[in-house]
């Protein structure tokens, strides 16, 4: 029985550390933008409390290892409570990106924000940004990047 129990474990690890790698490969590269990084984690929050939740239910679609194994309701308790645990603490070390989450929300849709709830720094800038034509075609055809790297930074600030 430990035996099962032992190999139960190593299959939920190995998944895990998958689904842990897969972020890790999101989260790297160039040319990212903070608000890109900080949707993939929360993402991976919400995906955690997912997985915590079906591993309850003794659902192991995301855990293609550990669906292979006799697994006891214990275990997938054990298993719920230690992906509860690793939600709380992406929570925890993240908060800092949590506070910032509305200029994130800017960042990424500026022509589709609401101004009376922005800044009052960045009101007046906003309205000449969404006012613009010229600037809304731009920032529909291009990567985000090209688009803010083309922006007058006398007349834009963001």
């Amino acid at each position: 029985m430990e035996s099962d129990e032992w190999v139960c474990d190593f299959a939920f690890a190995v998944d895990i550390m998958q689904k842990l790698n897969e972020l890790n490969t999101k989260l790297q590269g160039k040319g990212i933008f903070a608000h890109e990084l900080y949707l993939e984690v929360k993402a991976f929050q919400w995906k955690l409390g997912l997985f915590a939740k079906q591993l309850n239910e003794q659902k192991f679609i995301h855990f293609p290892l550990l669906k292979t194994q006799s697994v006891t309701q214990e275990s997938s308790d054990k298993y719920s409570s230690q992906l509860m645990a690793l939600q709380k603490e992406f929570i925890r070390r993240f908060a800092d990106f949590k506070a910032v989450e509305g200029l994130f929300d800017l960042l990424n849709s500026p022509l589709a924000c609401d101004i009376e709830t922005t800044t009052e720094e960045l009101q007046i800038e906003l309205i000449h940004l969404q006012a613009d034509n010229s600037l809304k075609m731009m920032f529909e055809s291009k990567p985000l990047v090209e688009f803010y790297a083309s922006l007058h930074a006398k007349s834009f600030k963001i």
